[in-house]
């Protein structure tokens, strides 16, 4: 039985109740805000009691299903068990769980797929209609419902703020060093009353250490003891290690060029294997004092910092591994000096990437040889996993990069295609793409002259000729010469692949 070291108001402590009560306090049809971003911070025990809760009904026959909305992907204890009873009836703004997929992708389950930083400001906008219910993970309870938040804030400071009524996890694990990393901003304000955000750096503080919350609207507390789902990295490959050798090419020419410092701009990537072989790169660069601003801190990122090429780093939550985590909890009282953790409203704000100058570096699906990014959809229908803040980066970047190997099963895909099958970031929004062949930078490039170029630098020499004969006769036959293409063959390359499983 736990004992309430971690919840300081003395009223609250007595709210303390099992996860299974507290989940017999969410009932069906309504929308539950989860705490949670990218496998950090989410809550562990109510949504596992929520879920066994929602199987007994359904042996009953008795419908039950909430909607789900989040900061980004969760895990399997909140994500994977609420899918797995089939409890989901709309997930809304990403998922990367392999239950939550299937059934996505086979109708069952609704999903809206949304930039982060639209999130926040569409419930408070009422877009998205009633939140009911928040299930908030911290690390503390103190006086007077002050919240310490624990390894993501995301968009708890929303869900606390627009929710009927709150469930509060305490989770013992992480370490109560995180106090002082957080800084939640609570100056935002609906239009016509909106007033500029005063950050201009990395490491600028503007918030509160703590979300706020009223204690009245505090109907449960539940008590638990469990780590992060630890994303798990695997070393770089050869493919990763080349595409991060052809970005930090690129960086170092910049700066030659005099279009970017010397300690470059301010850094955002996305989560993966990739991003992490980029870091990698970096930490065996001549580049110093580097900043970073963005959604994720992972392995690579913190590894920067704790060498000290990495000065600051800005994010909404970490997404380490096991190893990384101990390193973390290890030299906190350091890392709270050079990291800190903001609401995703604000790590994801187009305003202050636009401002900061972001050099953001994004994973994809496939591209088209005129610049057009997939990063969301197999063979045009299915979804992965979603646009994530991707968006809200590689718009408003002084820089977007988006990365990919050439091929994908073993050979059988190419990533570069005559058009991309879903479109989520056009030609507007992409200024360089690079595989592991080579880096094709499309600033001030005509659509004629991207073709050409994705072809020769990022095509996989298996693939290329065919993009090239593509490209060739479409320029003979295309009725528009500004962007050719041949309409009844763009996406021939994906109907092939479905229907012999080579393209």
């Amino acid at each position: 039985m736990s004992d309430g070291a971690r919840v300081l108001d003395p009223v609250l402590k007595g709210k303390i109740m099992s996860a299974e009560e507290a989940a017999a306090l969410i009932p069906s049809g309504i929308n539950v805000g989860m705490s949670g971003f990218t496998g950090a911070g989410y809550p562990k025990a109510v949504p596992l009691a929520l879920a066994r809760r929602i199987a007994a009904a359904h042996e009953r026959g008795e419908p039950f299903k909430i909607g789900v909305w989040t900061g980004a992907s969760t895990a399997p204890e909140l994500d994977g068990a609420l899918a797995k009873v089939d409890g989901i009836e709309m997930r809304l703004p990403y998922q990367s769980d392999p239950t939550c997929r299937e059934r996505i992708n086979a109708g069952q389950m609704d999903y809206i797929d949304i930039h982060l930083s639209h999130v926040a400001q569409f419930v408070w906008f009422g877009f998205l209609g009633h939140l009911h219910v928040a299930v908030v993970e911290v690390a503390a309870v103190l006086e007077g419902g002050r919240l310490l938040p624990s390894t993501s804030v995301g968009n708890n400071k929303t869900w606390l703020d627009q929710a009927d009524k709150i469930i509060i996890e305490v989770n013992r694990h992480p370490s109560l060093g995180l106090e002082g990393m957080h800084d939640v901003y609570y100056g935002t304000r609906l239009p016509p009353h909106r007033q500029p955000i005063p950050l201009t750096h990395p490491s600028d503080r503007i918030g509160t250490p703590y979300l706020e919350c009223d204690p009245s609207k505090i109907i449960a507390i539940v008590e638990t003891d469990q780590p992060d789902r630890n994303t798990v990295f695997t070393p770089p490959d050869e493919n990763s290690r080349l595409i991060a050798g052809h970005i930090i090419e690129f960086l170092t020419h910049e700066v030659k060029k005099g279009r970017l410092p010397e300690n470059l701009l301010p850094l955002q990537s996305g989560v993966g294997n990739v991003a992490n072989a980029v870091f990698a790169g970096l930490k065996e660069s001549p580049f110093e004092n580097l900043t970073a601003y963005t959604e994720v801190l992972q392995d690579g990122m913190l590894d920067l910092v704790a060498c000290g090429k990495l000065s600051f780093a800005s994010a909404t939550a970490l997404s380490l591994s096991h190893e990384a985590a101990a390193t973390f909890n290890a030299k906190i009282d350091d890392f709270r000096k050079k990291i800190v953790l903001r609401p995703q409203e604000i790590s994801n704000h187009p305003e202050i990437i636009r401002r900061l100058g972001i050099i953001a570096m994004n994973g994809m699906i496939e591209a088209d040889i005129y610049g057009n990014v997939n990063s969301t959809h197999i063979m045009g229908s299915s979804i992965m996993n979603g646009i994530g803040g991707s968006g809200d980066f590689a718009r408003n970047a002084y820089l977007s990069f988006f990365m990919t190997p050439s091929q994908a099963k073993g050979g059988a895909i190419s990533c570069i295609v005559p058009m991309v099958s879903h479109v989520d970031h056009t030609e507007h929004d992409v200024q360089v793409i690079v595989t592991e062949q080579g880096l094709a930078d499309l600033r001030g490039l005509a659509p004629k002259q991207r073709a050409k170029l994705v072809i020769e630098k990022c095509a996989h020499p298996h693939f290329r000729p065919a993009l090239e004969d593509y490209y060739r006769r479409a320029l003979r036959e295309s009725p528009g010469r500004h962007t050719p293409h041949l309409l009844d063959e763009a996406l021939s390359w994906h109907s092939r692949y479905l229907k012999t499983g080579m393209m």
